[in-house]
């Protein structure tokens, strides 16, 4: 995925854009400190992909307040993870909002059609796993991906994740979902040619000490091109595996 500022100096050089306002777009202050946060305003330019608020633990009055500062400086969309019902509806009656009920995301501005190179495939061990896999499939599709959804093909029935070999062969990026023991990221390492996020969950008996069993299984992995996210973070393997499935856009621009 091309920087903003390849974007920006690209326009200049085309003539779409004046180098004064380019210049302009470049000089826009790096944050801007609303009180309750310092909206990080240059994210997209270093990063490719615009500050996501994390919802958990602010008001939605602070909420609000963010992102009405993201759009006032040009943003377009913006993704609200860890976002609850209750907070949803009051951020819903100041901007415009779609909720995504099991993923706990709020999304403001449309949902871009996807760019990347290929696909990216999100499985989980069981349907106890779906929330923290809808995290990182609604993450995955704001950040311009194709995404797959193969939910419950845990090893208790190893025959569901065969059945749907087409489908990991097929795939640029895997992310696998699970608690309990944590074996689907190994199985599913031990079958792709492609990278594997594992992502631990907090399901599971008592033994499982809320995910840190499928955590240390994770990442004592004999599959090789399997990496491992915090326990139940599924919104950070929907940004890394985006990151992955833009990489050969990123050089071509290059």
């Amino acid at each position: 995925m091309k920087s903003e500022t390849k974007q920006i100096l690209e326009a200049v050089k085309s003539g779409e854009i004046s180098v004064e306002d380019a210049l302009l777009k470049l000089k826009t202050a790096p944050f801007e400190d609303i009180g309750c946060a310092k909206v990080d305003l240059h994210r997209k330019i270093r990063q490719g992909v615009p500050e996501v608020i994390y919802g958990s633990g602010k008001t939605p009055k602070q909420i609000i307040k963010i992102i009405s500062a993201m759009k006032n400086n040009g943003q377009e969309r913006v993704l609200i993870t860890r976002l609850s019902p209750e907070a949803a509806e009051a951020v819903g009656k100041e901007h415009s909002l779609k909720y995504y009920k099991k993923a706990k995301i709020g999304l403001i501005g449309a949902m871009p059609s996807p760019d990347g190179i290929g696909r990216i495939v999100v499985a989980t061990g069981g349907t106890s796993d779906i929330p923290v896999a809808e995290e990182a499939a609604v993450t995955a599709e704001a950040l311009g991906n194709d995404v797959v959804r193969l939910f419950d093909v845990g090893v208790a029935g190893l025959h569901r994740l065969l059945s749907n070999s087409e489908v990991i062969m097929s795939a640029s990026v895997i992310i696998a979902i699970a608690g309990m023991e944590g074996a689907l990221a190994s199985v599913i390492g031990g079958l792709a040619d492609c990278p594997v996020i594992a992502v631990p969950t907090s399901v599971g008996y008592g033994a499982s000490f809320g995910g840190l069993s499928a955590l240390l299984s994770m990442l004592n992995s004999c599959a090789s091109g399997v990496s491992v996210v915090n326990i139940d973070n599924g919104f950070g393997a929907g940004y890394l595996a985006s990151m992955i499935n833009h990489m050969d856009i990123r050089s071509e621009g290059e």
